[in-house]
């Protein structure tokens, strides 16, 4: 199973992000279970999903499209949401903004509904 997995799913799960589903088309959804189930969402583990697409799009393996993503404590217990523009990306790469603006810019996007909410 996970060793016939190829694409943004290996990569994330190769990155310690346990991907509980992933879906393609015009946007990717993807959720996944945090290893942090605290109240608030993990920066850092953010930050490693975010790092994967930034390095699938460098060596030319996934051309980005948005990201919608979920975290989830246990399935059904959502932790939060968070969004990656793939402009986000190019304007990385392309040294439009820093390191800084990208991380901010996402975590702008975060959504973390209270405890018990859906």
């Amino acid at each position: 199973m996970p060793g016939d997995l190829t694409g943004p799913e290996a990569a994330l799960r190769s990155n310690g992000i346990s991907v509980e589903s992933l879906s393609r088309g015009d946007t990717l959804a993807l959720t996944y279970l945090t290893a942090f189930p605290g109240a608030s969402v993990n920066h850092q583990e953010m930050g490693r999903a975010c790092n994967t697409f930034i390095e699938l799009t460098e060596e030319g393996a996934w051309d980005p499209v948005p990201v919608e993503a979920t975290v989830v404590r246990a399935p059904g217990d959502v932790q939060g949401r968070w969004r990656l523009d793939p402009d986000w990306i190019r304007d990385l790469g392309a040294y439009r903004i820093s390191e800084e603006e990208f991380s901010a810019r996402v975590l702008d996007t975060l959504e973390e509904p209270a405890v018990g909410e859906p």
